[in-house]
């Protein structure tokens, strides 16, 4: 059985039960004539239905919000504005996708060549519990504008999230086959990517779910996107402005929780700097008091699982042992639920959880460095490359070291890294490969094919 289960209170919500392989196959099948139907729709009327979607979004925006943080933990503000930004995608793409796929006339010895963007088919989208409604509609809603099917397999405790996704497409006006939720464990994704009428696979979450479902999709030859985790690492230089490098830090820290791929999740600090840096940080994080995610002023609300919160208390409690100061939190509270305070450790080192790691949850994590050549070094060491963020008053040296120095794929001056619809959004290294959003990610489950006529 799916189960739902409210990480503020442990209470269980709702189960489902798991598709059988004949109820998949079925769905699956069906998938493939709607895609091809789909793909023959003008784009004026892709169109119309995103923008449907983007209205129901808004309109139910406080239910949907209020779902997330039973299911996940998110408080209800965030889940808020997170409807507002999959609404955001829905229009961005109903407005520029058909200009984003128009064919592109090149030049050549032919007397007509040219090139042309058509959809791929149906594509099997897996994705995580933190962001339960953006993740899905930051993928789907190009994808099916280029005129592809989708089928989603989300995570197992949002799945309340995932059918609620699939009946808001459906009332836009999205064909029933189109786009279907697959109830189904990790364990069935293998058997999902292999079947022939998938033709690709949009993974967001961890490098080892990313590593399974590269190496699928690479057995079956079949393309494949993978978001994935990240250590963003965020530069404050010894020119930085000090308290607002401090407030955009924390708050970078600790939307969602702490539970966000490109979150802050390493401060690196040139000496110079360090201690009014430390100061300003411990008196804003001291601030934040996880609370009841219901609450519309709850700032940070439970992790979303126990093991999770566990997991999280075991990498700071290894981090001090290995000589890490803890200066904020560190302690599991008493009673119900997957809450861990804001927590602070200063004098991270190599070798340490909280300097090797992915570290998911409100905790920050200080490293101090002698200057910015060894703030650039420390930058760069991780298997990660998702976003950074590089803090000084010279705009000039910010925007060289942001695209330059710091490998990342995205980097941030004097701001919080965040997606866009507007800009590309993806990793290097173990962070994945491919690109979300934009011109870039409509492109990339299309067939970009050659025309040349003789």
């Amino acid at each position: 059985m799916m189960q739902s289960i409210n990480p503020a209170t442990g209470q269980l919500l709702r189960t489902w039960p798991v598709m059988n392989s004949g109820q998949v196959e079925s769905i699956i099948t069906a998938a493939a004539p709607a895609q091809q139907t789909w793909a023959r729709s003008e784009f004026s009327e892709r169109a119309k239905i995103l923008r449907e979607a983007a209205t129901r979004l808004r309109q139910r925006a406080p239910e949907y919000a209020r779902l997330m943080a039973q299911e996940m933990g998110k408080p209800v503000r965030q889940g808020a504005s997170e409807m507002e930004k999959c609404a955001w995608v829905c229009d961005y793409y109903a407005e520029h996708g058909a200009a984003f796929l128009q064919s592109e006339m090149v030049a050549s010895d032919a007397r007509e060549s040219y090139i042309c963007f058509n959809p791929l088919g149906v594509i099997l989208a897996v994705m995580p519990w933190n962001f339960p409604f953006w993740q899905v509609f930051r993928f789907a809603a190009p994808a099916l504008m280029a005129g592809n099917g989708a089928l989603l397999k989300h995570a197992s405790n949002v799945s309340g999230c995932a059918l609620a996704i699939e009946e808001i497409f459906h009332q836009a006006g999205i064909p029933r086959d189109l786009f279907r939720t697959l109830l189904v464990g990790s364990d069935a994704v293998e058997s999902v990517i292999a079947h022939p009428g998938v033709a690709a696979v949009s993974l967001t979450g961890s490098t080892a779910a990313g590593q399974a479902v590269a190496a699928a999709a690479g057995r079956h030859l079949k393309k494949c996107v993978l978001e994935l985790g990240g250590s963003d690492p965020y530069v404050v230089l010894e020119d930085a402005d000090v308290e607002k490098a401090a407030s955009i830090c924390v708050q970078g820290r600790m939307i969602n929780t702490g539970q966000s791929c490109i979150a802050a999740k390493r401060f690196i600090v040139v000496d110079a700097v360090r201690q009014p840096f430390e100061s300003k940080v411990l008196e804003l994080m001291w601030r934040y008091k996880p609370g009841n995610p219901l609450e519309e002023n709850a700032e940070i609300g439970p992790l979303a699982r126990l093991d999770l919160r566990d997991e999280l208390h075991q990498q700071v409690m290894r981090s001090v042992e290995k000589g890490a100061r803890l200066l904020l939190g560190g302690e599991i509270p008493p009673g119900p639920g997957a809450f861990y305070p804001p927590t602070l450790l200063t004098d991270v080192k190599p070798g340490m959880p909280a300097y090797e790691e992915e570290i998911f949850g409100p905790v920050a994590v200080i490293i101090p460095v002698p200057d910015e050549t060894s703030a650039l070094k420390v930058a760069n060491d991780t298997p990660f490359g998702l976003g950074a963020a590089i803090f000084t008053r010279d705009m000039e040296k910010g925007k060289r070291l942001a695209e330059v120095e710091i490998a990342a794929g995205s980097c941030f001056v004097n701001a919080f890294v965040r997606s866009d619809p507007r800009l590309p959004f993806g990793g290097i290294k173990q962070s994945g490969y491919g690109r979300e959003l934009s011109v870039f990610g409509i492109r990339e489950f299309v067939n970009i094919k050659t025309v040349y006529v003789g």
